[in-house]
């Protein structure tokens, strides 16, 4: 695990695309000084590993945006999500608590213990959590400068089988689940990446996990900034948990260009 790894990557499109890739799971990157407030042996953290990311989702915003008539632009987290999750509340709102997952996480998908007891959140908060927040509300900003509307499309992905710490895993769990969100998610783009997602199989609806992310600068209340996040479940592309990317891959990532190249017009 590298020691001073880069926190977040943003990856210019075109100057006309709306459209932000937001890949925030995709690493396991976690800095030295991080990994010593976890609480895992080594071979423990690197089985959580194979577990929690989303491998292989920065490859297909990739090579999706690679293949797009308009480039769209990426963000993408360069750090695990065991550091800091930047699509959780910070706060109380966020439900995810429950599990121990909040905008730090303290226990494990197998809900063991991933931090001491009464760890401190407030540094990883401040020199993590804070930044990239800031770092995406401005991106967010630059769309709608440049272009009048920001679409932000959520690439993840999700296992096979339910995991202990879902607070919602006796649901649907579809080749692809669109995760909405109530004021940010318009029915045209919800249209768009169902028929842009058909070639792959069933999409599902807020099942196994629901809503999208849109930095709170933004949320509920700028309609001009739309959401979606998109859940593909991992063994229509990789071997699992936390093994190589296959064929499906390719498939997805042109699905996912297609939903780009229809919103973006």
């Amino acid at each position: 695990m590298a020691d001073t790894p880069q926190s977040y990557d943003l990856l210019p499109g075109a100057g006309d695309s709306p459209v932000i890739l937001h890949v925030p799971h995709s690493s396991r990157e976690i800095p030295a000084e991080v990994r010593s407030g976890i609480v895992l042996g080594d071979a423990e953290l690197e089985r959580e590993l194979d577990h929690i990311t989303d491998a292989h989702t920065a490859e297909i915003a990739e090579a999706a945006a690679g293949a797009a008539g308009v480039t769209p632009w990426r963000f993408v987290n360069g750090l695990s999500r065991l550091v800091i999750d930047p699509e959780r509340f910070p706060d109380e709102r966020e439900e995810m608590l429950a599990s121990g997952m909040g905008a730090v996480y303290t226990r494990t998908t197998h809900k063991e213990a991933l931090r001491p007891d009464g760890f401190d959140h407030g540094p990883l908060i401040e020199r993590y959590f804070r930044p990239y927040a800031q770092a995406m509300t401005e991106a967010v900003a630059d769309r709608l400068a440049a272009t009048g509307r920001a679409v932000i499309i959520d690439v993840h992905s999700y296992p096979t089988a339910p995991l202990p710490y879902e607070l919602h895993g006796a649901g649907p769990r579809p080749p692809v689940c669109l995760g909405t969100d109530a004021f940010h998610t318009p029915p045209g783009l919800l249209d768009a990446a169902r028929e842009a997602f058909a070639p792959c199989g069933e999409t599902g609806l807020d099942s196994p996990f629901a809503g999208t992310y849109v930095p709170l600068e933004f949320y509920e209340k700028r309609a001009e900034v739309t959401a979606l996040m998109v859940e593909i479940r991992r063994d229509m592309y990789m071997a699992e948990p936390g093994g190589p990317a296959g064929p499906g891959l390719r498939d997805l990532a042109s699905a996912l260009r297609t939903l780009v190249d229809a919103v973006s017009r």
